[in-house]
Formats: structure tokens, sequence, C-alpha cells
């Protein structure tokens, strides 16, 4: 069986400078540096100052498209930095579907945990999430913004995964405190997750936040899988990234939250955490897998 990140269509460095160059002569020449690619996406550096993402599947075509629309409107409030969409491309003969090119948006992603700015992060952090969640959802639906159709936390649908997912890093031996483990999946158990609704980022992880020299958490990326959903869906970054100790920052600004969406968070977080672990074992990326086996630990404790 494949693996949901394998490619149908991949942009090589040529192609993209084509492309490009073709839709956007106001900024050619283009001189590209790829920066990464994830499941949805391949990612360009464009000219230092922009950033161009290639759907790299047909699946993610619709994705790219919602967030071309609610980007600009979220960029108007949120306290940290986000994507704003500059540059629409649109599919021909040597690219099937659109891609969006954006203002590089400045940062790294986080590699080692331990150096994480806890309460700094979190605070912002919490503001962000405040902002994102208390969006209408009205407007967000007027914007093209979907509903969660992938029972995003959904435990009965996704616990087995899960669950084969952090074998396979016990057999490799990435995980070695399978007592912790086990004492988790023993706890899970079905929750309702039905309501409530905010509009959700929806892929919040590791590799979709940005740190600034500081290490303090400085911008969101990767805006693809936005949906009106459970907030536990976002939450679940409180678990995989910020330390234990400075959790309650971020609950000073965002607010009380149920305990059932603070299981379903925690549920999230390692479900995630174990999925980019195994993708990057499968893509021979030291530096995901070992910043990936730290989110896990710290969704764990």
């Amino acid at each position: 069986m494949a693996n949901p990140w394998e490619a149908e269509f991949i942009v090589d460095c040529e192609l993209a400078v084509q492309l490009i160059e073709s839709q956007f002569p106001e900024i050619d020449p283009v001189e590209t540096k790829k920066i990464g690619e994830g499941f949805d996406n391949t990612i360009y550096r464009v000219n230092e100052e922009y950033l161009f993402r290639f759907p790299r599947r047909e699946i993610a075509v619709p994705l790219i498209e919602t967030e071309a629309a609610i980007l600009p409107r979220l960029n108007s409030i949120a306290p940290l930095n986000i994507p704003a969409p500059l540059f629409y491309g649109k599919p021909g003969s040597h690219y099937p579907w659109p891609f969006l090119g954006y203002k590089y948006v400045k940062g790294s992603v986080p590699t080692d945990l331990s150096k994480i700015n806890g309460e700094d992060s979190a605070r912002l952090l919490g503001r962000m999430l405040t902002k994102i969640h208390q969006f209408s959802i009205g407007e967000a639906v007027e914007l093209g913004v979907p509903y969660d159709t992938l029972y995003r936390v959904d435990i009965e649908k996704r616990k087995d995964k899960m669950i084969e997912n952090m074998e396979m890093l016990m057999d490799s031996g990435c995980v070695k405190w399978e007592e912790k483990w086990r004492k988790f999946t023993d706890s899970l158990q079905h929750i309702d997750y039905d309501s409530p609704k905010t509009l959700c980022h929806g892929d919040l992880h590791i590799r979709n936040i940005l740190v600034d020299e500081k290490h303090t958490i400085s911008g969101i990326i990767d805006w693809g899988d936005v949906h009106i959903g459970n907030p536990a869906v976002d939450l679940s970054i409180v678990y995989s990234l910020l330390p234990k100790e400075s959790r309650g920052f971020f609950f000073q600004e965002y607010g009380e939250v149920e305990e059932n969406i603070l299981q379903l968070a925690r549920f999230k977080a390692v479900y995630t955490a174990a999925v980019l672990a195994v993708y990057g074992i499968d893509k021979k990326d030291t530096f995901l897998v070992s910043a990936s086996i730290q989110s896990l630990k710290r969704s764990l404790d």
C-alpha cells in the first residue's frame, strides 16, 4: 500500500522557474531554491523574498484554493506572521493544477524543542488561536472553508493507525518508553467531537510552526488544511510543542477549555507526532525524526 505522502506530480526546480517566469514576468529573472516538501506540496524559495507552493497530489488542489481565499482575511487579524498570497498560478499544459506564491515568512522550524521559549511562545500561541477560533464561521463558509470531513479527532477511526505507527517506531528503536505509551493507549475511549465548532488551522504541528532566533514562536505556515471543526485539532499544539510547565500560560491567554476537548487535543498531538516520525524515517530526514520523537514524548507527558 502506498504511503499517503507519495506524490502524483513533482515540480522540479527547472519547471518551477518556467511556470513562475511565464505567469509572473514582474519577478523575472527567477532564482529558486527548494526548501522543503510535505504530504501535499513542493516548496521553493524564490528570489529570497517569495515562497511558492506547488501541489504534489490532486487532492491538495482544493486545499490551496481555500487557503488563497481565507489567508488575506486572516492576515488582518493574526498576531503572528502567516503567509500572504501574492501570486495565483494557473494550470496549463506543463502543470495541471493551480499554485500559490507568497511573501516569504521569516523564521525556522524548531528542531530542538528543549530550546523553545516556553512562556512567550505559549502566550503568543494563545492569542493567535483565540483570534482564529473566534473567527466568524459564517464568514469562513462564505470564503469557501469546508467543514471537517476527515474525522481528525475521531479516536475510534484513528486509534488503530496510531497504534500501528507507534509499533513501527518501537520496533525501529526510536521510541523506548513503552510503558508510558501503553498507559496512554489503554486510557483512550470514544469522546464525542461534534461540538463545539470553530475555524481551525487544521494541521498545527511542529513542521508548520516558525520560531525566531530566540526560539520564540513567530509564525504559522501551511494553511492548506484550514476547515471548520473541533478546536482540539489546533489545541494539540499545546501538547506537542510546549513544555508541560509552560502550558498554563497558553490557557491564561486562550481561556478555559473543557476536559474532553483537552483529551481529544492530546490524542491528536500523539497521533500526528507519530505520523511525522514515521514519515521522517521513510524520507531519511534525521532532523524531522528527532524533532517528532521529542514532540511525541512531550505529548505523552
